[in-house]
């Protein structure tokens, strides 16, 4: 089951680091960077089910007007 609730310990250090992450790159490394680190996260989780269900939810919420 897809856990929706807050659930980092920090989420401001957690999101300042995630900008870090992509400081000085450019916008294909950006791309790059995100997506290993999507495919790194879903091998960690490793449920296919969760996982869609992720997906879904992020890409619903884009669609909405």
């Amino acid at each position: 089951m897809l856990n929706i609730e807050p659930n980092l310990a920090n989420p401001d250090a957690f999101y300042e680091a995630l900008i870090d992450m992509h400081r000085e790159l450019t916008t294909e490394q950006s791309h790059l960077v995100n997506a290993k680190l999507v495919l790194l996260l879903a091998n960690h989780i490793g449920d296919v089910s969760v996982l869609h269900d992720a997906m879904r939810r992020a890409r619903d919420s884009e669609a909405q007007p």
